[in-house]
């Protein structure tokens, strides 16, 4: 039985049937349409007084039926027979109207997203018959009248206008200049093309007035900032930073990770929608957009849910990614050493592990042999086991690099030699500061997580024993929690310090965010974390000098101001890392 879409809730068996029959006609494939197939669906359409769209292929099949507007019947791109930049999807929509009125926005924003061949509005009189009909159709960009539209509409034409006009021409024409805008376009730029997605709900309404609920007064200024009793409210470390600034952050990870932003679009919604995050007419909004804008590439600035994710990628068209996976993206890229990659393998693995169905992810080595599989196993099932063993040896492997790490640990710890790890929010200046210190050639980049093998340098301090400092791998807003896992060897570094050296980039305008977030992250450690001394970074270039003092007085924290590529403040940061590793090892 062929399928009818949209609202038939109410119509009579009789009425069904004579929908049903729809798809047994054929048009002639140079015509938009025949007046005798147009009047029948003016007949019916004022029986049921709906309206109605049929879907017709080049060939002159009806493919689709649906009662209701083109907006309510449209076909999601994923299940349409063809669809890309370069061209139409091979469809036309031949829709009736029961008032005679041009189509509205909302139905050619329908056709723009599923970038159908051409739309015929067919306007009924009072008698229902075809009083007129509207013909649209998309255009390219350079064709286009305004920037912001992608379609056009023919003023109105009697039914036997319509009727003879050739409608493969009108199609081959528009994909010819699509084509060649595709291809100028395709031969300037060579990388992903993105536009973010962010979403802002209420939880950032009150984030100013909750910001120091739970702030702790009166304890000695080496306390521990990161592990005290709160660290059970959950609903602090949850606090999102201001929303404009994670968009420009989430911007510049996409920009770090080699693809190129082409828009910034949010939502204000109470809560995500649990199908798509955001709301249905804003989906409508992001697909024209990405039509608009050449966009390849749907990238949300939080993760997403597997599901979520497949959902989002039906409804726009083109692929989707979310704040995890580029984060991902860039630890793969800047993994040099065998540890690192290890790691980064074993975080995208596990990432990816939820969010094969639907991908069609084609692995190599498939594991098993004779008997080691049951009888018709699909190839989704193949590609989750073999992933699952990779996973499996990789935690094996990461387990023996804790134990060389903790070996070497050991090792120091046999020699008295403090150790502080300088940790921080990426980018803020960590290994050019180790390397200002020490002397040392550690790579350092103005890029982010440019560092993801911890790294280990003496700094001898004049009139003091020397003290061990280990650069470590920059924190996040919303750490993925795969990176968190996998890099745990890493990690432990942090963990198993004496004592912490906190770098702030006190340039950075939302430096009090980033500090606010590794302290979550922090918090959130299996051990509880040292002792913490604050390093304001890159006061040369901060222009809010009296934000940080207040920060400083009302926070009760131990902190310095310095310039790692300057070499100013050094004498208080070598002071005041003294004072840490006293207090820290119980000499103070």
């Amino acid at each position: 039985m062929s399928t009818i879409y949209g609202h038939t809730q109410g119509l009579k068996p009789s009425q069904l049937k004579q929908i049903q029959r729809l798809y047994r006609r054929r048009v002639p494939a140079p015509t938009f349409i025949t007046p005798e197939f147009a009047q029948r669906l003016a007949n019916i359409s004022a029986e049921i007084k709906a309206p109605l769209c049929i879907f017709i292929d080049r060939r002159g099949h009806v493919v689709r039926v649906g009662v209701g507007t083109l907006q309510q019947t449209k076909i999601p791109p994923a299940e349409l027979p063809r669809y890309g930049d370069e061209r139409l999807s091979g469809l036309r929509c031949i829709g009736t109207k029961l008032k005679s009125a041009p189509p509205s926005t909302a139905d050619l924003s329908a056709m723009a997203m599923q970038r159908l061949d051409a739309f015929v509005a067919l306007t009924l009189n009072k008698s229902g018959y075809v009083d007129r009909g509207y013909v649209a159709h998309l255009v390219p960009n350079t064709a286009a009248e305004h920037e912001s539209t992608t379609w056009t509409v023919l003023p109105p034409q009697s039914l036997d206008a319509i009727s003879k006009q050739d409608f493969l021409e009108l199609v081959f024409n528009l994909e010819a200049e699509f084509s060649r805008e595709f291809t100028a376009q395709a031969v300037e730029i060579e990388q992903d093309l993105a536009i973010i997605v962010g979403l802002i709900s209420d939880r950032h309404k009150n984030r100013h007035q909750n910001r120091h609920q739970n702030r702790q007064k009166g304890k000695h200024k080496y306390a521990d900032r990161s592990n005290h009793s709160d660290r059970a409210d959950r609903s602090d470390r949850q606090e999102p930073i201001d929303p404009h600034t994670s968009l420009l952050e989430m911007q510049q990870l996409v920009e770090s990770a080699g693809g190129q932003v082409l828009d910034l679009i949010a939502q204000k919604r109470d809560r995500p929608h649990p199908q798509t995050v955001i709301g249905q007419g804003k989906v409508e909004e992001i697909a024209l957009a990405a039509q608009a804008q050449r966009a390849n590439l749907i990238v949300f600035n939080q993760e997403l849910s597997p599901a979520q994710t497949r959902n989002l990628e039906r409804l726009l068209g083109i692929r989707v990614s979310d704040r995890t996976e580029v984060i991902l993206d860039i630890f793969a890229q800047r993994a040099q050493s065998a540890a690192g990659k290890l790691q980064v393998e074993l975080a995208q693995l596990e990432y990816r592990l939820p969010r094969l169905s639907g991908r069609g992810q084609a692995l190599s080595r498939l594991g098993g042999g004779i008997g080691t599989r049951g009888p018709g196993e699909t190839k989704l099932e193949s590609d989750r086991r073999t992933i699952q063993k990779r996973i499996s040896h990789l935690q094996r492997q990461v387990n023996q690099l804790q134990a060389q790490r903790d070996r070497m640990r050991q090792r120091r710890v046999k020699q008295e030699i403090p150790t502080v790890a300088i940790v921080g929010y990426t980018n803020a200046g960590k290994s050019t500061l180790l390397n200002s210190l020490t002397k040392s050639t550690a790579y350092a980049a103005d890029q982010l997580f440019a560092t993801l093998d911890p790294t280990t340098r003496r700094l001898n301090i004049a009139g003091h024993e020397p003290i061990l400092l280990t650069d470590t791998v920059g924190f996040i807003h919303e750490l993925p929690p795969p990176l968190v896992d996998a890099f745990r060897a890493t990690l432990e570094e942090v963990t198993e310090a004496d004592a912490l050296l906190h770098v702030v980039d006190a340039s950075h305008p939302a430096w009090l965010d980033q500090v606010r977030s590794v302290n979550q992250i922090l918090a959130e450690m299996p051990i509880a974390v040292g002792p913490v001394l604050l390093a304001f970074n890159k006061c040369d270039r901060m222009e809010d000098f009296g934000a940080i003092q207040d920060f400083i007085r009302t926070e009760n924290v131990n902190a310095v101001l310095i310039s790692a590529t300057k070499r100013k403040g050094f004498e208080d940061l070598q002071q005041g890392l003294i004072k840490l590793v006293s207090y820290a090892v119980g000499k103070f």
